[in-house]
């Protein structure tokens, strides 16, 4: 009932904001500040950076706003991170919703998970931990790690797996903290270093 109750917040809360739509074109023209960091079409060469090609775009405008928000409060409130904070505050809503319109019309680039892990890495990520509290990656961002732009989960699949691994190291520490209602600190906080490599490089290899 707690999980429905949820959705039915973020259906109402994505709801709200309807009304912008962004320009994929626009947000070509608008994107050249990103693609030293991030790639011409999204999909970042450094894996320390995140693909973007293909993201859900609620997701990346709610992470752009985010960045937004922490730089203009100081890193108080929001998503702080030294480098986007300055990329995203100068950015406009629309200048927001164009370039994560145009990313998110790109196709991402698949990953590769590394052949030893990914028996560990599906039984995690299907079946979570149930004894310790971890949840199952699927629950959330579905079987292919597709995720869904309605509730506001991020597509994982073929992402980078460093970056994985830091995000979710991130949620663990609580540097991180702008997950819906802190779910994934709350658990990140329950997975060991190896659970965060394997599931990392397991959710890399998902297309």
């Amino acid at each position: 009932m707690k999980n429905l109750g949820l959705l039915l917040c973020l259906f109402v809360g994505f709801n709200t904001g309807a009304f912008a739509q962004g320009d994929a074109e626009q947000g070509k023209n608008k994107s050249a500040i990103c693609a030293a960091c991030h790639g011409m079409d999204g999909n970042s060469a450094i894996a320390m950076n995140p693909k973007l090609a293909g993201q859900h775009s609620k997701y990346l405008v709610k992470q752009l706003n985010e960045f937004k928000l922490a730089a203009k409060s100081g890193g108080a409130e929001g998503r702080n991170n030294a480098v986007m904070n300055g990329m995203a505050v100068g950015l406009s809503e629309q200048d927001i919703e164009d370039i994560s319109a145009y990313f998110a019309s790109q196709e991402s680039t698949p990953g590769e998970a590394a052949e030893d892990i990914v028996e560990a890495g599906r039984k995690l990520y299907v079946g979570g931990d149930l004894e310790r509290g971890v949840t199952a990656c699927i629950a959330c961002h579905g079987p292919r790690g597709n995720g869904t732009s309605l509730s506001g989960f991020p597509d994982i699949s073929g992402q980078h797996a460093e970056y994985i691994s830091t995000q979710l190291k991130a949620f663990r520490s609580g540097e991180r903290a702008n997950s819906l209602n802190g779910m994934m600190g709350d658990i990140a906080k329950k997975m060991t270093d190896k659970e965060i490599e394997v599931i990392s490089s397991y959710v890399s290899g998902l297309h």
